[in-house]
């Protein structure tokens, strides 16, 4: 017997709030097709109550110090860490990823949230004495005020986790809008970050769809905007927003590739491309979707890939030996399937065909198998663009020049890896791809949170990466500082540009 789908709402001023739009969208659980919740679309009223709430809680949080804002956030740390099953089986249940990958999704945002705790050392300005005789000069990084964050359904917690400890660290106040499609996590995450003492107003959660995303963008006490998801919406988010006036930072697709080189290992370059392909039923923006076979080692890589597709153990994510799950909806599966009869059609090879996987006791479940192409060449449509699937194309390749130019004529940028022995093809690899992450002979290169997420090309839109360093210079604005005092003015009034002596 099925539960009645629960209601869920926002978090606005410190609390849950039912939602009074009148509009709402089913939340599914991609397991067994079942709708487990109904989520309120937010109207333009409601978006406007939680702009007035951040922008009445900013003067005084952003008047707290550094130090105390960490306090809090030390805090939040220990309840995510407490809290840490949940949160995963909340993304499990809601997204479909299996719950071992979900625990890891989970400590992945953690690590910014333990970033973000060390904002006293990160918010330090420079100090110069004596600049000039009787002159110092300094700098300091201050809060913009009212920030906001839209983010997507592959990564419920993680990619929030991007964004707002890094923002309200700063000194900022914080408005999440997360996907409809999973948005229990983010009303986890805000009863915590409530719990571990952050005031309130500081954090909002919106749901909703485009109206509420366009009020946000629209609304002029919104000072800045991080978004993650598709090319075209990254686009439209950066160009309304940056036409506002606003600090805008995109992240948008990716079509990332692996280049296998003839003397890499071939039993690692397998295991790797397993996990990163069909890791998370390939919903990933960090996922490889294109293998470049090099030279010789393109027969041997898709003979040994061939079995271990077909092997996948694909069932329900709560299950602790599954491998993949379904994916996050009916719609999205349908739009996969679209992409390999496409593929089909334009004449790639299908070495093994997902469509139509059924898992038992599940049959009403979101799933594919996976799948894995041969002979995709660039022309091909499920080469050009992101499927956001469980789907491998095999690219066969000459040379490494070949492969190079391969990548670098792609519109997108995000993420890359080269598999070899060879330090020297390595290295030159790193030179001169343009892609804003690589890894050598690690399949999925997203950095560490002391380091900064983000793409090049139509990868990204905006001049600053996600999290680390540049999460902090995003979410503050450098002010530069020139004091003297009387003592040392000279007299009288002076009309030549002033130098230093």
């Amino acid at each position: 017997m099925t539960s009645a789908p629960v209601s869920i709402g926002h978090f606005i001023d410190g609390q849950a709030v039912a939602g009074t739009g009148g509009r709402h969208s089913d939340v599914f659980n991609p397991a067994t097709g079942a709708v487990s919740g109904r989520v309120s679309l937010a109207s333009e009223s409601e978006v406007a109550a939680a702009v007035a709430s951040a922008k009445a809680a900013f003067p005084a949080w952003a008047g707290t110090s550094p130090l105390r804002r960490a306090r809090i956030l030390f805090k939040f740390k220990e309840l995510i860490e407490r809290h840490h099953d949940e949160l995963a089986a909340l993304i499990t249940s809601e997204h479909g990823k299996v719950f071992t990958d979900a625990r890891g999704e989970v400590i992945r945002g953690l690590e910014v949230v333990e970033y973000a705790c060390g904002i006293p050392e990160l918010l330090k300005g420079e100090y110069t004495e004596q600049i000039a005789t009787g002159v110092d000069g300094w700098t300091v990084r201050q809060p913009l005020g009212v920030c906001v964050g839209i983010t997507p359904f592959n990564f419920p917690v993680m990619v929030p986790l991007w964004m707002l400890p890094m923002a309200i660290a700063s000194g900022n106040t914080f408005i999440l809008k997360p996907s409809e499609r999973d948005p229990s996590p983010s009303l986890l995450l805000a009863r915590l970050l409530k719990e571990a003492g952050l005031p309130d107003g500081v954090f909002n959660v919106v749901q909703g769809d485009k109206t509420a995303v366009d009020a946000l963008l629209h609304h002029p006490d919104v000072e800045a905007v991080s978004f993650v998801g598709s090319t075209p919406i990254a686009q439209y988010i950066y160009s309304t927003g940056a036409a506002q006036g606003k600090r805008v930072q995109a992240l948008g697709g990716a079509k990332n590739h692996m280049v296998v080189m003839p003397d890499a290992d071939l039993d690692q370059t397998v295991d790797a491309l397993m996990g990163a392909a069909y890791g998370s039923a390939g919903e990933r923006c960090m996922a490889i979707s294109v293998a470049v076979a090099v030279g010789d080692v393109a027969e041997r890589l898709v003979q040994a890939l061939e079995p271990r597709v077909r092997a996948l153990k694909v069932t329900e994510g709560m299950d602790l030996a599954a491998e993949m799950g379904p994916v996050v909806t009916a719609v999205h599966r349908d739009k996969i399937t679209g992409y390999i009869e496409d593929g089909v059609k334009a004449g790639a090879t299908l070495r093994v065909d997902g469509r139509g996987y059924s898992v038992p006791g599940f049959e009403g479940g979101f799933f594919l198998g996976g799948t894995l192409f041969d002979h995709v060449t660039p022309d091909m449509r499920i080469y050009r663009e992101e499927i956001f699937g469980p789907v491998l194309c095999v690219v066969r390749v000459p040379d490494f020049a070949s492969a190079l130019a391969l990548v670098n004529e792609h519109e997108f940028g995000n993420g890359t890896a080269i598999f070899t022995r060879d330090g020297g093809t390595a290295r030159e690899y790193v030179s001169r791809v343009k892609v804003g992450m690589v890894g050598v002979n690690v399949p999925i290169p997203v950095p560490m949170a002391f380091h900064s997420f983000g793409g090049w090309k139509r990868s990204l839109f905006g001049d600053h990466h996600a999290h680390g360093p540049e999460g902090v210079r995003f979410y503050t604005r450098q002010k530069a500082v020139t004091q003297r005092w009387p003592a040392s003015i000279e007299a009288g009034a002076q009309f030549a540009m002033p130098t230093h002596k």
